[in-house]
């Protein structure tokens, strides 16, 4: 679970994949999904224009719910993404996460839960609200279980992109007569 800092990214990989077709009811596993830009993954009820489009959970993070006696998977937290060997609960907002050709832009790190879900009445706790992470697609395209996944410090990012800038600014005053 090893998150590294500078032109390293973190690698790890999409050990589920995970829709529904309406809230409040739990998620399918799948094997492969669509990611569609600024909407989240084709066919799932979370998707939308908004700012938590997909949903990301470790697989160690639901291992911490097995521990605790749950009889509990993927997809059981309404997770659309679960992913192992990523370090999610210590992302950070704007960290980039790129699965396959696809691009997400974490928007949030866990979330409030209103209801106590089913999961936090039988353990007395739930891990989703700490160690999930929401994003929004800025690329799209197909995933697939077992596809590799990287994540890009948001730091990388926008040092990549004030070079691009730089670069294509130095470019333009060197074509001027």
């Amino acid at each position: 679970m090893a998150r590294m800092i500078g032109q390293a990214a973190a690698a790890g990989v999409v050990a589920a994949l995970s829709i529904s077709e309406r809230k409040g009811t739990p998620k399918t596993n799948v094997p492969a999904a669509w990611l569609v830009p600024d909407w989240g993954i084709q066919g799932d009820a979370h998707a939308g224009n908004w700012h938590r489009q997909v949903s990301l959970l470790a697989v160690e993070s639901i291992e911490k719910m097995r521990i605790k006696g749950l009889d509990v998977g993927p997809g059981a937290f309404a997770e659309n993404i679960t992913t192992q060997f990523i370090d999610i609960p210590h992302l950070s907002i704007g960290d980039r996460v790129r699965i396959g050709e696809t691009e997400l832009e974490i928007t949030q790190i866990g979330k409030e839960c209103h209801s106590r879900c089913a999961i936090f009445q039988a353990a007395g706790d739930c891990v989703m609200p700490r160690e999930g992470v929401f994003a929004r697609v800025l690329v799209g395209g197909p995933i697939h279980v077992g596809d590799p996944v990287r994540v890009i410090p948001q730091a990388d990012t926008a040092a990549a992109e004030s070079r691009e800038v730089h670069e294509a600014q130095a470019g333009s005053a060197g074509e001027r007569p």
